[in-house]
């Protein structure tokens, strides 16, 4: 999970890509960059840190041009550790190419061997970014077999490119001198939308948010395996380039990984987490009957929606129960179990009185190891609540995520291989509910009937792209962070 985003301007586009980075920060706190054009020249700055601690005013007057992309990360293959695998990325020829990339290539170990072997081109780390970013210089120097770079030629290139990759991708490139070339893979796992307004801006973004934030005109979402060109006078051009595109988005997206204002594939993430509060709560009353539960208190932020609406469709009284320590970063890519136990005491506190001597269901977005929600409960049961039991408005997350999501092993989620009353003893609730999946696939597919299938791979096990083997899961987990101090899984 990586939040990108790029901007053609008339004026300066620096403090604005800082200001849209800001924007995306929940979408990775590792690292940030961002790179800018001026007169064919690139200007570029990175570093590991969140937006606000990597960026400085001397940077930030580094970086003139009325182009440029930028990308917070979140790593899920290569080194957490290295600096140099923070984006963007960069080669020379042809013409001079800047990239950010949202997702995972599940086959990047191939391409690897393929970029040295056939196409004689160099990769220097181990990140699927920076071997994405050469297949698609390979393939533009092959489409524009070195001439002036035209449109179709990018678009021939990114054909090609489809052809070559697997897995997922949001990809976002700046060429020299040309502008903005974008691509969403053909299955449109990750996110990715174009916003336009009246004086000629046009920006590309992971969500919605973004846009909004910068006052540009959100105009509809790349659709899966389309390429999008911005000229540098802010001209946009698109083309299909895959044949056989069709739209199966991340449903971690709408659980858990979006903010809420956001706009996705045409769903509003916030109307999708109220929907998922109602069918939710069909579910809780077939396990614990209404009259037995005192307050509906969420776990803070993502179950807010969720819980709200569940509370309102059992006719229980909502309560904020505990309170969030902004300033703490999310469990979810937080360094280390050990850190991420003691982050969640950090992180939240319980208001006693909302406790005391009641029966109190918690709402959560998922429950993926368990150990956070392991913690919460005991926190409720320390203020002094009676019972505690807990829903998830996901269902059991059982298998691994190999488009982008840095989940961990099937043998550490708490529900790979534990029935559900397994889970709730681990866990320690009084009754523990989860929701159902075609219900929440239901819930996508009723906003947007264009839909078809989702990604619930790390729900059913099911791998959209059709490519994915147990080999594959093993190869990709070894393909995982290396910096045994990030261990950045969700809790």
């Amino acid at each position: 999970m990586c939040g990108i985003v790029a901007l053609v301007h008339k004026e300066q586009v620096n403090q604005l890509l800082y200001d849209a980075l800001l924007l995306l920060q929940h979408r990775g706190q590792d690292a940030a960059g961002i790179a800018t054009q001026q007169d064919r020249k690139f200007y570029m700055y990175k570093a590991k840190g969140m937006v606000r601690d990597v960026f400085r005013t001397r940077n930030m007057r580094a970086l003139p041009g009325t182009c440029g992309l930028g990308q917070v990360r979140y790593p899920t293959a290569g080194s957490a550790a290295s600096e140099e695998e923070a984006q963007p990325f960069y080669v020379n020829a042809p013409f001079g190419i800047i990239m950010v990339h949202n997702g995972n290539l599940t086959n990047a170990q191939a391409l690897r061997e393929e970029l040295a072997h056939t196409d004689h081109r160099h990769t220097n780390t181990e990140s699927d970014s920076e071997v994405l970013l050469n297949v698609l210089a390979h393939e533009i120097a092959r489409a524009s077999n070195g001439q002036k770079l035209e449109v179709d030629d990018m678009f021939r290139a990114v054909r090609a490119v489809h052809q070559r990759l697997k897995g997922s991708y949001a990809v976002i490139a700046m060429i020299a001198g040309y502008g903005l070339l974008a691509f969403r893979d053909p299955f449109g796992i990750r996110p990715l939308c174009l916003g336009r307004n009246a004086d000629g801006a046009a920006m590309l973004a992971s969500e919605s948010v973004a846009l909004d934030g910068l006052g540009v005109p959100f105009e509809r979402d790349v659709a899966p395996g389309e390429a999008v060109f911005i000229s540098l006078d802010g001209q946009v051009h698109s083309e299909q380039c895959a044949e056989h595109p069709v739209l199966n988005p991340c449903l971690f997206e709408y659980v858990y990984l979006a903010r809420p204002d956001s706009t996705m594939n045409t769903i509003s993430v916030y109307q999708a987490r109220l929907k998922m509060g109602e069918t939710l709560a069909k579910r809780v009353v077939s396990t614990v009957p209404p009259d037995q539960i005192d307050a509906i208190i969420p776990v803070p932020e993502s179950s807010r929606p969720s819980a709200m609406q569940l509370a309102q469709k059992l006719g229980i009284p909502y309560r904020e129960g505990f309170v969030k320590n902004r300033y703490v970063g999310r469990t979810f890519i937080m360094p280390g179990q050990s850190v991420r136990k003691k982050s969640v005491r950090q992180k939240l506190n319980a208001v006693t009185s909302e406790f005391k001597d009641k029966n109190v269901l918690l709402v959560d977005d998922s429950i993926v190891r368990g150990t956070t929600s392991k913690e919460i409960v005991q926190m409720a049961r320390d203020a002094g609540a009676r019972k505690v039991f807990l829903a998830s408005a996901a269902p059991p997350v059982r298998y691994a995520n190999v488009y982008g999501i840095d989940m961990p092993t099937q043998q550490d989620l708490v529900a790979h291989g534990r029935s559900v009353e397994e889970i709730r003893q681990l866990i320690g609730c009084d009754a523990l509910i989860y929701q159902d999946l075609d219900a929440l696939k239901g819930v996508i597919t009723e906003l947007n009937p264009a839909i078809r299938n989702v990604d619930a791979s790390c729900f059913d096990g099911v791998y959209v792209t059709g490519d994915i083997t147990s080999n594959d899961i093993e190869r990709l987990h070894q393909e995982r962070p290396k910096n045994t101090e990030t261990d950045q899984a969700a809790a």
